[in-house]
């Protein structure tokens, strides 16, 4: 029995659009660069089947520029609720 070699993870962004314009960022996630190939494929196969045109899903590999953005918005977005729950 051979060993699998292993794939790297990396940060990925995932987001998706719907048809009528509404859209959600998910957490940024770790994936192997196949695992976010595959994450394209079962998303247009799961809108083919559910029957919605137009929907996309964007899945990109978080630089380390996006990652300090991300981390940026996070806190941003932390601070608001903070604020709102006082």
């Amino acid at each position: 029995m051979t060993p699998k070699t292993q794939q790297p993870l990396h940060p990925y962004s995932v987001k998706i659009e719907t048809p009528t314009g509404k859209s959600a960022t998910l957490p940024v996630t770790l994936l192997t660069p196949k695992q976010a190939e595959q994450v394209q494929v079962e998303f247009k196969r799961l809108a083919h089947e559910a029957g919605i045109k137009g929907a996309r899903i964007n899945v990109q590999r978080v630089v380390a520029d996006d990652y300090e953005k991300v981390i940026s918005e996070a806190k941003a977005c932390l601070r608001t609720a903070m604020s709102k729950a006082a």
